[in-house]
């Protein structure tokens, strides 16, 4: 087995990029997937909310934002004419990096779930504007819809919120030292 140590910085900066996009990808692919024991009213967990939010809380806002624009173009590429993802995801990572989560919050699986749950909520409820700015739906079905929805929402997506936050945050968490050495 080769230590990261070992590798040059250029091999270790390739390495990352593939970590970066490979967990891209897989989420995803687990996006659109409904496995059981991991959906709530028929909502399964927002994985490129939850990957912005890690991406971004240790990041930049214009990271953060940057992420979520890119992320959110490819999520509405998948969901071509509904309501754009583009700009709730990148208020999320905006907002996520802003929190300054190092300073204020204590580096736990805690911690995160509850900053995935507001996020979630922040998310939902662009969406739901943008489908109230439609005016093809009236305000009254949007928000009973909107409740459900951003409820179970936060709630899975926070539950969930680990799986993708802990190898990453290792993971980076190890670039950095090996970056300052």
């Amino acid at each position: 087995m080769i230590k990261i140590s070992k590798l040059s910085l250029r091999t270790r900066q390739i390495l990352n990029g593939f970590v970066i996009v490979f967990s891209v990808i897989l989420c995803l692919l687990i996006l659109p997937t409904r496995l059981s024991g991991m959906e709530i009213f028929g909502f399964s967990p927002n994985w490129l909310l939850i990957w912005v939010v890690t991406w971004s809380i240790k990041r930049s806002p214009v990271q953060g934002a940057f992420a979520g624009l890119v992320l959110g173009l490819i999520q509405d590429g998948m969901t071509s004419p509904h309501p754009s993802h583009t700009i709730s995801l990148m208020l999320v990572g905006f907002l996520s990096a802003r929190i300054q989560k190092q300073r204020f919050i204590q580096e736990d699986f805690i911690s995160i779930a509850l900053i995935v749950f507001g996020m979630a909520i922040v998310g939902e409820t662009i969406t739901a504007a943008q489908y109230l700015l439609q005016g093809d739906r009236n305000w009254a079905e949007i928000w009973t819809d909107y409740q459900l929805i951003a409820l179970a929402s936060a709630i899975v997506s926070s539950l969930w919120a680990p799986v993708v936050y802990y190898p990453l945050n290792r993971w980076w968490v190890q670039m950095n030292l090996l970056q300052q050495s």
